[in-house]
Parts: structure tokens; sequence; C-alpha cells
């Protein structure tokens, strides 16, 4: 965004014009040390089979497997993996302020066909060095994944785009359905559904149960796929995931479906629509 060339403004007027402190174009994030990737592996791991893990159950059990860990750092690393721990809790995180609140529209509603809700949500991944995230917009009914991405960060930008690929590529499903992060509240990623004309749900606070779907996505996702690799970068984390969805559209049997794969229950899908998924910029970091 900001121009380096020497016929360009210079970088301090560039800064005010964008509204940005000149420092943010210099800072560099720091890297995660090898120490805590590894225990952000190993909290990924408990939390997919232990949901309602949160900081305290987490510091103990890696002390127990005679990690040196304390409550403030497994916290920080639990914020920065996007985990929250399942179950009652103050109402400490929030949308924010001008989100506007919307209910969950799918308690006892029965699905009865294709494209009547979709639904949404962020995991973390783990690599040999570093992380990434993953979004997928998955159609409830069929299990279909119409559309996923890898981003770096959780700016909600790569969600917005995975939204938008997803609705010009299948057309607009009666409900959506995500939970309250911040990605997903935003103004931006709100008005794309608005403009639809598409029924926003949210999920309760605390309640993954709510999007149960994709939470066993993530699951299958984890164990058949990314525990199995230590992904060297992000070009080979995306090349994975891109086959291992294609699999499970077409070929993986889901007992929920009669032991059939999701495009068998989603009239839209196309043997192309997963396996030739366009790799931006961005998933290659």
């Amino acid at each position: 965004m900001i121009e380096t060339q020497t016929k360009a403004p210079s970088l301090s007027r560039q800064c005010i014009l964008l509204g940005i402190p000149r420092s943010s174009f210099y800072y560099q994030p720091a890297p995660e040390s090898e120490e805590n990737l590894k225990y952000m592996r190993l909290m990924d791991e408990m939390y997919m089979k232990y949901p309602f893990y949160g900081v305290r159950n987490m510091t103990h059990n890696l002390r127990n497997m005679g990690y040196d860990v304390n409550p403030k750092r497994i916290r920080r690393l639990m914020r920065q993996m996007n985990l929250v721990a399942v179950g009652p809790k103050p109402r400490l995180s929030q949308p924010g302020l001008k989100a506007t609140r919307y209910p969950y529209l799918l308690r006892n509603r029965v699905i009865t066909a294709p494209n009547e809700v979709w639904c949404t949500d962020i995991t973390y991944i783990p690599m040999a060095k570093g992380f990434m995230y993953l979004v997928a917009v998955m159609d409830w009914y069929s299990r279909f994944v119409l559309d996923w991405e890898l981003s770096n960060s959780l700016d909600g930008c790569f969600c917005v785009s995975t939204l938008e690929t997803s609705l010009s590529k299948y057309g607009s499903p009666l409900i959506f359905n995500s939970d309250q992060g911040a990605q997903f509240t935003s103004q931006s990623f709100e008005a794309c559904l608005l403009a639809s004309d598409i029924q926003i749900s949210r999920d309760g606070i605390g309640r993954a149960t709510d999007n149960a779907f994709i939470e066993r996505l993530w699951r299958s996702v984890k164990y058949e796929c990314v525990y199995l690799t230590d992904f060297r970068d992000g070009q080979e984390l995306f090349e994975k995931l891109e086959s291992y969805f294609a699999f499970y559209n077409y070929e993986r049997l889901h007992q929920g479906l009669q032991n059939a794969p999701p495009a068998s229950f989603y009239p839209k899908s196309g043997k192309n629509d997963a396996g030739e998924k366009k790799k931006d910029n961005r998933s290659k970091k």
C-alpha cells in the first residue's frame, strides 16, 4: 500500500494520508519461539479432544506432561490461536461496539435442502515453523465445503473474500450462521450478507455446539490431514489442504449422509470446484 519509489511522496506524507503512524511501516512482528509453537501444537490437539478446556486445564495438562508453563503464557497463546473454551463464562469477550446483534436461528430447525443454511468458522493450523489460520464456508445440509482460504493473520479480509467467492460460485443461502467473532461481526462481512438478502444467524456466546457441523469438519481436517504432516511453509500447507478438501467433498463417506460424500447431496457441486481453487498471494505466505 505504501510506495517506496523516489517519485512517490515521502514516507511520512504517505503515512499521514493513510492515517497510520510511521512506526507501523517499519514494524516487523516477532515470530513465536520454537518452544511456544510446540505448546500451541499440543494445545490445539487438546482443544480438539476437550473443547471445554480453558487456561487452567491447559496449564495443568502441560505441566503434567513435564512442561514448565504458567497461566499467563497459556492465556496469551490461546488468544493468539483464537481458542475459547466451551461453557458458561463471564461476558469478557464480546463483539465490537458497532456490531449488530443477531439471534441464533437454527435451534430446533430441521434443514431439508442444500443452500438453506451455510456456516463458517476459523481455526488455527500449526506448521513446522509458524502457523496460519484457516476459514471455510460449508453448506449445512450436505456438509459440502463451498470455499476456504488461509491467512497468516486474523484480519477479516480473508473471511470476506471466502464468502464472496462462495456466493459467486453457488448463489445465496437462506440463512448464514457464524460465531460472534470480530471477523464475522464486521461491517464488511455483514454488508456482504445483507446485499444478498441472507438472514444472519449467530451462535450464542461460548456455544460451539451451535455450529456443530463445522466444528466436526475441523476435527476431520486436523486428524486426517494437518496432524499427519509438519508443513514446511504455507505453500505446502495450501497444497495439502487443497487435496484434502477435494477428497472430503467428493470421496470421503459420511454416516450422516447415508455413507455418501457431501457432493452427492449438493447439486451445484462440480469436480473442478475443490480441485482448481485459485491460489492468491495471501494463501502462500
